[in-house]
């Protein structure tokens, strides 16, 4: 089982309190052996990890780095590489744990500049990331200053690859739980800040989605979504008819400026679009880290403003909205 009893003891947040509580018997569910045939060879890599203090933990730069203060064997790094290696696919990144580049198939960095001047200060703010894979902006957040970092994931592979991450890296107010949006409480209003990335064209209903951040989000909190969008103006909507970019679950990509109007319809305020970036095989790309097919192999060959379906190449905005009073 892996130990949240950091997260569980916690009370520097009397709203999740209640939450708190009722939490461990849903874990047991969501981390029961039995219902995954490969979480329990994950969890047997991580109990396999040496037991190294961190000496320099760096959650500030591009690479979410953690060293010790002595040197570490050959044998050991060799070891450790090989456990960390046995966690394949690496999606979300890139770190370096003792020396060893895990380098992700996204440069999650990239889209962390994007947005990192632009949202509010995350001096001591509790903070929500929806579908935060391996926890990589979770890390890059409790770097900025946040006080108390919960990252959601249904995926239990992204979970494991956390908790191996932390396990270098030590006692963190930083956590990633193998649950989805639907697990958490409705109008919990416990969240300075919620963070909604690469979710929102995975919902079958992207309005659902939309409120359910809002009721996450204390009274005037802070929304950051970053999701696809095409080109187009107000009302347009892509929807495909079976896959896009090869992924299955993508369900309505809109513009930019129709997400706006989903946003204020849901009741946010001061809604307000901050970037918008093509998405590269600079930023997504196969690495002997994540060795299957990437952006490259999604694209049309011969064109790659499209995709392999035809549709228009992967672009990705980030809006910010605040909670209403």
């Amino acid at each position: 089982m892996l130990n949240y009893t950091d997260l569980l003891d916690a009370t520097d947040v009397p709203a999740l309190e209640p939450w708190l509580r009722e939490l461990p018997d849903l874990l047991a569910s969501r981390l029961d052996p039995s219902g995954h045939g490969d979480l329990g060879r994950w969890l047997d890599v991580l109990a396999r990890l040496p037991d190294i203090a961190p000496g320099k933990v760096d959650l500030a730069s591009d690479t979410v780095s953690i060293s010790a203060d002595g040197e570490i064997g050959p044998q050991v790094l060799a070891s450790i590489d090989a456990l960390l290696r046995e966690l394949h696919p690496w999606r979300k990144g890139p770190y370096s744990v003792h020396g060893i580049h895990i380098d992700t198939e996204w440069r999650s960095d990239l889209k962390w500049r994007r947005l990192a001047d632009r949202i509010r200060p995350l001096n001591g703010k509790t903070v929500l990331d929806v579908g935060c894979g391996s926890g990589y902006h979770g890390w890059r957040m409790a770097g900025a200053g946040a006080r108390r970092v919960i990252g959601i994931d249904p995926t239990l592979l992204s979970v494991v690859q956390f908790h191996a991450i932390k396990h270098f890296a030590g006692a963190w107010p930083v956590h990633v739980l193998p649950l989805g949006i639907e697990d958490m409480p409705a109008d919990l209003k416990a969240f300075d800040t919620v963070f909604s990335m690469g979710v929102l064209y995975h919902r079958r209903s992207p309005i659902d989605h939309l409120y359910e951040l809002r009721g996450l989000l204390k009274t005037g909190g802070e929304l950051v979504l970053e999701t696809l969008v095409i080109e187009g103006g107000p009302g347009t909507v892509l929807v495909p008819e079976d896959r896009y970019a090869c992924m299955r679950n993508v369900w309505f990509i809109p513009s930019c400026p129709t997400l706006e109007a989903w946003l204020k319809r849901c009741g946010f305020r001061n809604v307000r679009l901050v970037d918008v970036s093509r998405t590269t095989p600079e930023e997504q790309r196969s690495t002997d880290w994540m060795r299957f097919q990437s952006l490259a192999d999604f694209l049309d060959a011969g064109d790659p403003d499209l995709t392999r379906e035809g549709l228009p190449a992967p672009r990705r905005a980030v809006f910010l909205a605040e909670s209403p009073c």
